[in-house]
């Protein structure tokens, strides 16, 4: 099957407008049906049902199709593109107007977009990204790790980035630089120097990881505490240097500060990489004297020495322990004993009930861990990010360090700026690197080079310069490093590698067979997940799942492992589809999910045990209601309100995110959704949004809108399937689109949606498209995405074709000069 392989090429001294070489593009443009459209049927269509409108006199929505020349479409696409989408979407006429046939829609669409993509074939027009590019926290963290083998939390030391008006974070020109944000680097790149060096802090410092109350510690909590333990926490610490630690760790109270689960005895284990370093054991042991009332805590207090075991079950719950420098596992965790409980099974308690609740005979929970030292140091000791800076051992001689100093530096600034070095540049780190050596070590020196480094505009900012001799407004090629850069930052979010690095440096990356099998190995590695983090993570609102707070009575069986497993889930599911080349559509329907037990449970789906997350093969009728990501409970959380569904968030998410179709912002003065119905009695979401689309001004949006999100009403608002809604009424999952379409519930949108995959393919290539380029997109980049898209086709819309198409087109490797 034939991929998407788009080769440009633009050499010579004039570098003048590039023309573009790529027999897919010419493939796909000339196997593109024009549906029998020509601009005489065009000219008709508009006259009969167009111009009452968009007329010279009214100009309606700013747009005017009288007296065009329908000659030359293809040399205004700035105007002909919006209207290819209404044509598309079937958006325009407005509801309520007579309209053409769908025959006739997706022949003016068809004919359209050949006149514009023949001409964009001829003249390729790749836009003009902003000069200057900061890195944002992503990739700055990703950027040090791969750099220096150092994880740093970045969130606590760097402000949050803005995001542009299609959510994402990446985009150049929101990326702004103040003083105050560098004064944050600035104290954030001295951070960095001292733990890869490891140098000495001044004195001990404390830091505390906290557990979340609405986290159940029932089992075992992931990966990095031990079998057979539950509850706890798994904590990636890093220890700055080779020397004495302290632990102490708090259990979850109740409100009165009483220690929950005291009716019975725990072992609770500290765990250094495996290694036991302490067992604390409490409960189980209550004095025979009064207790206050079950409940009255508080209230009623019960004798001073029952008072005392309930209030200071840890107050010894200390130890200090030794611990080599750098990256390590400290696991504090129960552990498991196997019970049943007898009698009734209770409702999960909600809001004031579980604050006074000492739950006596339940599970103890960790409520924080606190990490302290070093008390006692005995060097920076043998850390990985040591190991990645110390490319030579300097000697006890003068001009024998100044060697291994330019060695180190030269290494770390060739990946840190992401090209080849020159004199000039280590120089500048050199003159930093005496400057520490002066006043201490070797080591000193490096820190305070290495801090430099970190400021750098080099390595904060992707910094693309137009030729000295470009004509304004020309289209020329990128060089292969600042390709190699933008591939990177696209599927890693992370600079170069040393292999991607050398074969730009060699000039190899104008080869379409070289660049294709580099972003085929940049997929496979295991840092293309920051592609699900990040970009999936925006696309599909992910990353607004931590924010979301469920309605604690609406909702009492919401906990942090269902948000955890929420995000997993999902996380893991896109994971899968790109690590197996599958085809985009199964993001819309796929016959597995990946599930633990706390998830399988909330979905129904039986037979699965245990914390961790693993791929489980859905039954036909599960299949209808958790095959792709319309059934994961993260995307349905993320679109509703605390409270209930929302078919107008979910319907708005599925115009923007899966049909590219956006609606306009509502008004200013738009009314809330009734509470009920119009006599007063409890109704349905449908029917009071039924009520809400009463009035033509609310219809043009809703109608189209609403339909879509109603088809996922058997969800609620946690994501959980149901058949009954409010007043225990039956859900009607049932839709029509103004075009008279009809669907009902999930299965049905889906069939809806796979029916326009194109549409729906177009939409994903061009935020992808979008995301790997750091700006939004514009008219001109849909013929490159039609391209693409038609090219994909071929090959069953799998991802590579889509991501190699990408990074294969003119938008991704030419730049447009300053006009």
């Amino acid at each position: 099957m034939m991929r998407a392989r788009v080769f440009f090429a633009a050499r010579g001294a004039a570098l003048a407008a590039v023309a573009l070489s790529s027999a897919t593009w010419v493939a796909a443009v000339e196997a593109q049906t024009p549906d029998q459209g020509t601009p005489e049927l065009l000219q008709a269509t508009i006259s009969q049902y167009c111009v009452t409108c968009h007329s010279d006199r009214l100009r309606v929505a700013d747009l005017s199709l009288e007296g065009l020349d329908l000659a030359l479409v293809g040399d205004h696409a700035e105007l002909w593109e919006p209207v290819v989408a209404k044509l598309r979407t079937r958006a325009m006429p407005p509801v309520g107007r007579t309209r053409p046939d769908n025959a006739t829609y997706d022949q003016l669409a068809g004919w359209l977009e050949h006149q514009i993509d023949r001409v964009a074939l001829n003249r390729p027009n790749p836009g003009r990204t902003e000069a200057v590019h900061r890195l944002n926290r992503a990739e700055y963290a990703n950027a040090v790790r791969d750099l220096l083998a150092l994880d740093v939390d970045v969130n606590t030391l760097l402000p949050a980035d803005d995001f542009d008006e299609f959510g994402f974070d990446n985009m150049a020109d929101v990326l702004t630089v103040s003083s105050v944000l560098m004064g944050r680097y600035l104290a954030t790149a001295r951070k960095i120097g001292r733990l890869a060096l490891g140098e000495t802090p001044l004195g001990p410092a404390t830091e505390t990881y906290k557990v979340p109350i609405l986290l159940l510690q029932d089992d075992r909590m992931g990966e990095d505490v031990p079998f057979g333990s539950r509850g706890g926490i798994g904590i990636r610490h890093y220890f700055p240097v080779d020397g004495e630690y302290d632990l102490e760790i708090r259990l979850h109270r109740n409100y009165v500060d009483y220690v929950r689960g005291m009716g019975s005895r725990h072992e609770l284990q500290v765990r250094l990489d495996g290694a036991l370093v302490r067992t604390f054991t409490f409960g189980g042991r209550e004095p025979d004297v009064m207790q206050a009332p079950a409940s009255y805590g508080g209230n009623q207090f019960g004798d001073p020495e029952w008072e005392e075991y309930m209030l200071f079950a840890d107050a010894n719950m200390r130890v200090r322990f030794q611990a080599k420098a750098g990256p390590r596992v400290v696991a504090v965790s129960f552990v498991r004993k196997f019970t049943e409980p007898e009698g009734v099974l209770q409702p999960r308690q909600s809001v004031f009930a579980v604050a006074v609740n000492e739950m006596r005979d339940g599970n103890a929970a960790v409520e924080h861990v606190a990490i302290g030292g070093p008390y006692s140091t005995r060097g920076p000791g043998d850390t990985p990010s040591r190991r990645a800076i110390f490319s030579c051992e300097p000697v006890r001689d003068g001009g024998a360090d100044e060697a291994c100093a330019r060695t180190i530096l030269g290494s770390l600034a060739r990946r840190a700026y992401r090209r080849p070095v020159d004199t000039a540049d280590i120089d500048t780190l050199m003159g930093f690197y005496r400057a520490g050596r002066d006043d201490g070590s070797f080591d000193a020196g490096i820190q305070l080079a290495l801090e430099r480094l970190l400021i750098s505009p080099d390595f904060l900012f992707r910094v693309v310069r137009d030729p000295t001799d470009a004509a304004p407004g020309t289209v020329y090629t990128l060089t292969d490093l600042e390709i190699a850069s933008r591939l990177s930052f696209f599927l890693w979010s992370s600079g170069p590698d040393d292999e991607l690095l050398a074969i730009a440096e060699l000039g190899r990356l104008d080869d379409p067979a070289v660049l294709e099998q580099q972003t085929r190995r940049l997929l496979a590695d295991p840092r293309a997940t920051e592609l699900v983090r990040n970009f999936f993570g925006q696309w599909l609102y992910l990353r607004n799942l931590k924010a979301v707070v469920p309605d604690a009575i609406a909702f009492p069986e919401f906990d942090e492992n269902l948000r955890e497993a929420f995000q997993q889930e999902t996380e893991l599911f896109v994971d899968s589809l790109i690590r197996e080349d599958r085809s985009v559509l199964d993001l819309l329907g796929s016959g597995y999910t990946f599930v633990n037990e706390r998830l399988a449970a909330h979905y129904g789906i039986p037979n699965v045990y245990g914390s961790h997350f693993r791929r489980v093969s859905l039954p036909p009728a599960l299949a209808e209601q958790r095959g792709g990501i319309f059934g994961h409970g993260s995307v349905l959380t993320v679109t509703s309100y605390p409270n209930r569904t929302s078919p107008v968030l979910r319907g708005k998410w599925i115009l923007t995110n899966i049909l590219g179709t956006p609606p306009p912002p509502p008004p200013a003065d738009v009314p809330d959704l009734p509470a009920r119905g119009e006599d007063g009695q409890v109704a349905t979401v449908r029917d009071r949004l039924q009520r809400h689309r009463e009035s033509p001004a609310c219809s043009v949006c809703h109608a189209p809108m609403d339909p879509l999100g109603l088809a996922l009403e058997n969800y609620d608002a946690i994501g959980r399937w149901r058949l009954t809604g409010e007043g225990g009424r039956p859900i009607d999952a049932s839709g029509q689109l103004p075009d008279g379409t009809a669907f009902e519930g999930p299965t049905g949108l889906r069939s809806l949606l796979l029916e326009r995959r194109e549409q729906f393919v177009g939409t994903l290539t061009e935020k992808l498209l979008a995301y790997s380029l750091g700006r939004g997109p514009e008219y001109y980049d849909r013929p490159t995405v039609r391209a693409i898209t038609r090219a994909a086709a071929a090959d069953e819309y799998r991802w590579s074709s889509i991501i190699v198409g990408i990074v294969q087109s003119a938008p991704f490797r030419m730049r447009r000069s300053k006009s």
